[in-house]
């Protein structure tokens, strides 16, 4: 496949948003709009890629976007075209098909960018190729009028269309694969005589017509070009995407057993045989080996569980935490920034942070690493098979070490030897009758 270049267009102010963050920034899936899209884009191959930003958006964009993506700026909002334009320095080195995107359409697939690649090569070698869908409700897009041998001649937008356009189906997303020795040609013809004098890339198609050139079009699901512009159509992007992402996993080899109450990333890996409860959330990172059993109402972010581990239910695991293999994190169990190693046990309502727990270890019920001193953050050991009491405090710097054992309710505060029992409870104490009176005393009123 030859050379092709990626214009991403991403200078619109995104005010229907109501956002301080710019609108490429917001999330789908645990990951932007820009990033969604360069991720596609990417896929699919292109020799350069380049963002067309606003100057208000310009730092916000060039900080998000990967080495290798050039920012260009819009200075002037004039219209789809003229966005292109600015681009148009760029263009001029360099060789190959230019597509342009459009940064609030991220659902857009590789698949579909290689097939208008495949279009514009192989169909009597059209100046462009537009990408058309056919919506259930055509009601405000702009239509791709056809002639007899099925090329494109033109695009009406709706407010300008007659009845008989208006009834045509296939309607045009606004993403375009130009080639790129005529697209200079085109771009200067493209003029801005109109209600708002603006130059729209839309009458792009007319101008390569004039110039007698074809105009071909593709078909994509008209899901795949949806256009997000406020936080109403963020969330049906939302739920798309998550479709496809369940769909994805199951099709992997992993058992959802309730598939629409569990959310994805777009970079989470399951491996095969992975079974995920209700009510599961994976943020952005995470990383799950094959036959993991995840249990209902855990919240996995920025980490890696290794096979045959067993999470929730009620658990947290948080950025940097890693679960060994045949490990068991239990209810209301949160790690963060912890290994924790091959067949130990971490089963109730604990924290574990800033730590290691070694192979073949358990950790009693209430036990926390006390990881922050208030200033800075500390590291806790715990050694291979050491068993750790219920309710205990491990203050951190400490080592616990193979082996050992720690009474339950103690504080650890100084390391534990190999082999060692520590405990730190208090002398007990009765004192005979006390409770009976007590209660005489309360009822005497005293």
């Amino acid at each position: 496949m030859q050379e092709w270049r990626a214009v991403i267009l991403a200078a619109g102010a995104g005010s229907r948003m109501k956002s301080a963050l710019a609108k490429p920034l917001h999330r789908i899936a645990g990951a932007s709009l820009l990033d969604h899209v360069l991720r596609t884009v990417a896929e699919a191959a292109p020799s350069e890629t380049i963002l067309v930003a606003s100057p208000e958006n310009r730092d916000a964009l060039a900080q998000a976007a990967p080495a290798g993506v050039s920012v260009v700026v819009q200075e002037t909002p004039l219209g789809t075209a003229h966005a292109l334009g600015a681009a148009r320095a760029a263009l001029a080195v360099g060789e190959g098909d230019v597509m342009v995107l459009f940064v609030d359409t991220p659902l857009v697939t590789a698949g579909t960018i290689r097939a208008m690649l495949a279009a514009r090569r192989e169909r009597r070698d059209p100046a462009i190729v537009v990408l058309g869908f056919e919506p259930a409700d055509t009601a405000a897009y702009g239509r791709l009028v056809c002639d007899g041998d099925g090329h494109l001649e033109a695009i009406v937008e709706h407010g300008e269309a007659d009845e008989s356009q208006r009834a045509i189906g296939l309607c045009n997303s606004g993403l375009m694969l130009f080639d790129g020795a005529a697209l200079p040609a085109i771009l200067d013809g493209i003029g801005n005589d109109n209600e708002k004098g603006e130059f729209y890339l839309t009458d792009a198609v007319g101008v390569a017509r004039a110039q007698g050139r074809a105009v071909g079009f593709e078909i994509a699901e008209a899901t795949e070009v949806m256009g997000i512009n406020s936080r109403a159509e963020l969330a049906m992007a939302e739920a798309v995407q998550q479709d496809r992402l369940r769909a994805a996993a199951m099709a992997g080899g992993a058992t959802l057993e309730d598939p629409a109450s569990v959310y994805f990333s777009v970079d989470t890996v399951l491996g095969r045989d992975v079974v995920v409860e209700p009510n599961v959330y994976f943020g952005p990172g995470v990383e799950v080996g094959d036959g993991v059993h995840i249990r209902a109402f855990s919240h996995l972010e920025g980490c890696r569980v290794e096979d045959g581990a067993s999470i929730g239910p009620y658990a947290r695991l948080r950025p940097e935490a890693h679960i060994g293999p045949e490990a068991r994190i239990g209810n209301f169990v949160e790690v963060k920034k912890a290994r924790v190693e091959a067949g130990a046990k971490v089963n109730h309502l604990t924290y574990i942070g800033d730590a290691r727990v070694g192979a073949g270890a358990n950790v009693g019920a209430g036990t926390i690493t006390c990881n922050y001193d208030g200033y800075a953050k500390h590291f806790t050991d715990i050694g291979e098979g050491a068993f750790i009491g219920s309710n205990t405090a491990l203050v951190a710097p400490v080592s616990v070490g193979a082996g050992a054992i720690v009474g339950a309710g103690s504080v650890v505060a100084r390391d534990v030897a190999a082999d060692d029992l520590m405990l730190t409870r208090a002398a007990e104490k009765t004192i005979p009758n006390y409770a009976a009176r007590r209660r005489k005393q309360s009822a005497a009123g005293s």
